[in-house]
């Protein structure tokens, strides 16, 4: 299930994304998993709290894995590129919210907000979808304040990798190797407003670059 219209795919694409996916379960089932820093996070969900789960564009592939089939709405941009990683999301078990919240006042703001009053857990990734790599753009925060709900941070080493070249350098784990997964929180927004909301962006995204090392150390 996704916000808004998904855009077609031609036949040849989408045969390719379930090659995709078939290769992606096969990859990370020969993963060996650990977490850190879990407990917080999986105490406020059996609580029935939702979070909003936040982490780099780059480090999405393990992530994904580590909470497939849990219906998390994740926002995902609108291009083409986009619609491919929202198939291969739905496909393991998400569900998507399209487009960006580099604007306040955008659509998938407004939908990824209404996500966490209702309930459901989200997620985000800050840098994306082109980056800057790293760089925390506030949307995030402006949804956690607007509805009132925590963040959770989450940083993700793979002790082997494959990194692409593209601008958030992401990592594709090897066969077999470790992958730590990593959390900080949950991280609530008090502000009195969404402008002071976003004026935290930098200290969160310290704090994401601290909990990727935690998993890294």
């Amino acid at each position: 299930m996704s916000d808004g219209e998904g855009r077609a795919l031609d036949r040849k694409t989408r045969i390719l994304i379930w090659l995709g996916v078939t290769l992606l379960r096969a990859l990370a089932r020969t993963w060996r998993m650990r977490t850190l820093g879990g407990a917080p996070m999986a105490e406020v969900r059996a609580n029935g709290t939702p979070v909003l789960f936040t982490l780099w564009h780059g480090q999405m592939l393990p992530i994904l894995w580590q909470h497939r089939d849990q219906g998390i709405a994740i926002v995902i941009s609108e291009h083409r590129d986009g619609e491919i990683i929202a198939q291969i999301a739905q496909r393991l078990g998400c569900r998507s919210i399209r487009g960006s919240t580099s604007r306040g006042g955008s659509r998938a703001l407004l939908a990824l907000a209404r996500e966490l009053s209702e309930g459901r857990d989200a997620a985000i990734t800050p840098d994306g979808p082109r980056g800057p790599a790293h760089r925390f753009a506030p949307g995030a925060l402006v949804a956690a304040q607007r509805s009132g709900q925590p963040m959770v941070l989450i940083g993700a080493h793979a002790r082997s990798a494959w990194q692409l070249g593209s601008w958030d350098r992401f990592i594709i784990p090897k066969p077999f190797t470790r992958v730590t997964i990593a959390y900080h929180g949950p991280v609530y927004i008090h502000a009195t407003s969404p402008r002071e909301a976003a004026d935290r962006a930098p200290e969160l995204e310290s704090l994401l670059n601290a909990t990727v090392a935690a998993a890294s150390g």
